[in-house]
């Protein structure tokens, strides 16, 4: 379900199921000649896409606007457009404070732009993960007042570390498009044969080999992509959703 074409009545009732809700998250940047700019959000929006197929899910309007840089190319002519992480934070509070007034206890993001370290954590991911826990603390303290951790009605917190009522730290979760599992398997790259892929897979019609720029270094072994890697790429991505949001 795409959350600006719901109803009222189908909001509240995906409240009341825990349908997890999604926002994809990413940049508009240069992703060598043969790739769209929007390629990282993409990816995150087009996969969400095939696993609305087989699950419900509440997917919210797409945010591109987050911290590219100016480390592959000039933006001029290329189509970056940066934004400074530091600008972020507010409105990923704005995005995460608006979804818990609503209701929505089962909120997510995925990114793929710069997540190949994501524990570690890049501009745009980091400034959403410190947004969304200043955000569920400031809300708990908010309607619980002080001292509504060591209360005994959170006395569950740590035995029941995965159950939503248990444990409200896990209402808003942030995710790489790509973890672990699907790293293990599957090329992680900036315009080269994994994205490339990904996009003849999800997006087929914002490719154009026929402009690849041969002095891109980082983007040389896209000469090797194919829709069949795509596929199997998306399959993992598919597998990791599964896993996160099935639960």
């Amino acid at each position: 379900m795409r959350y600006e074409l719901m109803r009222p009545s189908q909001i509240r009732e995906a409240i009341k199921k825990r349908t997890p809700v999604v926002l994809p998250l990413g940049v508009l940047e240069y992703h060598s000649e043969h790739l769209p700019v929007g390629m990282d959000t993409l990816a995150v929006e087009r996969a969400l896409r095939e696993y609305e197929k087989e699950a419900e899910v509440v997917i919210l309007p797409s945010f591109y606007w987050g911290a590219s840089s100016r480390a592959v190319a000039p933006c001029e002519g290329r189509g970056s457009i940066p934004v400074d992480s530091q600008a972020l934070v507010p409105i990923a509070r704005q995005i995460f404070r608006g979804l818990l007034d609503v209701g929505f206890r089962n909120i997510h993001t995925f990114v793929h732009h710069q997540s190949e370290d994501f524990n570690a954590g890049m501009p745009t991911d980091l400034a959403f993960r410190l947004a969304s826990r200043q955000v569920i603390m400031e809300f708990l303290e908010e309607k619980k007042g002080d001292g509504w951790w060591g209360d005994p009605s959170s006395a569950s917190y740590y035995t029941d570390h995965t159950n939503l009522d248990a444990n409200p730290f896990i209402w808003i979760q942030n995710h790489a498009l790509m973890d672990a599992k699907v790293l293990e398997k599957y090329p992680f790259d900036h315009a080269g044969e994994g994205e490339t892929s990904l996009m003849m897979s999800l997006c087929p019609d914002t490719v154009n080999m026929a402009e690849f720029d041969k002095t891109a270094w980082y983007a040389q072994s896209a000469l090797k992509a194919s829709k069949e890697t795509g596929d199997g790429g998306v399959a993992m991505i598919l597998d990791h959703f599964r896993r996160v949001l099935g639960k």
